[in-house]
């Protein structure tokens, strides 16, 4: 049984439907009040207010980047958009597997399942336990790597919160300037209302990017994030009950304590399963 859940492996990835569609909605509405008004798309067009509000959000954002901070920018983005496989019923099935195989053959019996499993963090966790290191030191390996997890997490979540502060201001930015460019054609009031109403799409581009785009994305970032953390120290408790050798069913209701009811209600089926497993080899035995 393989798990594919691992950022690092051959995870099977889709297309997030709700940030896509949240996105879709978000816009879809704005663009719609605009037509209800009486409004047409080229007001919202001003190729010089993309430029101060995305070139300067960007701009200011890069400031407190550094080098690997800017290499890593697609990926961070692309997690948003891209959902990868995280199954966390399936990784509590097979760990209560490796249980009942661990306390019937041996913590070496599990040596060709560690190889064979796709999610390198629950890999390594295995290879420590079947290496028999000390489950306190175990347990300490893996949770300073879950810390520095969240610290990497944390740096591109903050990414976008910070363009979703700067964005507004560049639009407010971008206002000003466009009045005082108004203001120097003063002698043409004819020209006065048009061009008010150009200015102002800058602060309409500062507001929407970042409630629209940058503050979801970090948002989205987050609980990202969360489900990675949650699926780690369930590895890792899972893990230091194989260690300890404690019975299966023992093993399932600790790391059922991690889940939501809905989906305690997708484990049912785990104890046929084991017992399916173990009167098929009993048979094949006889």
């Amino acid at each position: 049984m393989l798990i594919r859940h691992s950022r690092n492996s051959s995870a099977r990835s889709t297309t997030d439907a709700t940030t896509v569609g949240g996105l879709a909605i978000g816009v879809g509405c704005l663009l719609l009040a605009l037509w209800l008004e009486g409004g047409h798309l080229q007001q919202l067009v001003n190729i010089p207010a993309v430029l101060i509000v995305l070139g300067g959000t960007f701009g200011a954002t890069l400031i407190g980047l550094n080098t690997q901070q800017l290499r890593d920018l697609p990926r961070i983005l692309r997690q948003a958009f891209v959902r990868e496989e995280m199954d966390v019923t399936h990784t509590i099935r097979f760990l209560v597997t490796l249980s009942d195989k661990a306390r019937r053959d041996g913590l070496l019996s599990l040596e060709s399942d560690a190889s064979n499993t796709q999610d390198d963090f629950l890999k390594r966790a295995l290879q420590l336990a079947i290496d028999g290191t000390d489950p306190e030191l175990v347990r300490d390996i893996l949770q300073m790597e879950i810390t520095f997890l969240e610290e990497r997490h944390r740096q591109g979540e903050q990414i976008f919160v910070s363009m979703g502060g700067y964005a507004p201001t560049m639009g407010v930015l971008g206002t000003v300037m466009g009045l005082i460019h108004m203001m120097s054609r003063i002698e043409s009031p004819s020209m006065m209302g048009p061009a008010i109403a150009t200015a102002f799409v800058a602060t309409l581009y500062g507001v929407a990017s970042a409630n629209l785009l940058f503050l979801p994305i970090a948002s989205k970032l987050r609980a990202r994030h969360a489900e990675e953390v949650l699926l780690r120290e369930i590895i890792v408790e899972g893990v230091l009950a194989i260690q300890s050798g404690e019975n299966p069913r023992i093993v399932e209701q600790r790391l059922r304590a991690f889940l939501s009811q809905r989906q305690r209600r997708a484990l049912p089926q785990l104890r046929w399963h084991m017992r399916d497993d173990q009167n098929t080899q009993e048979h094949e035995a006889a």
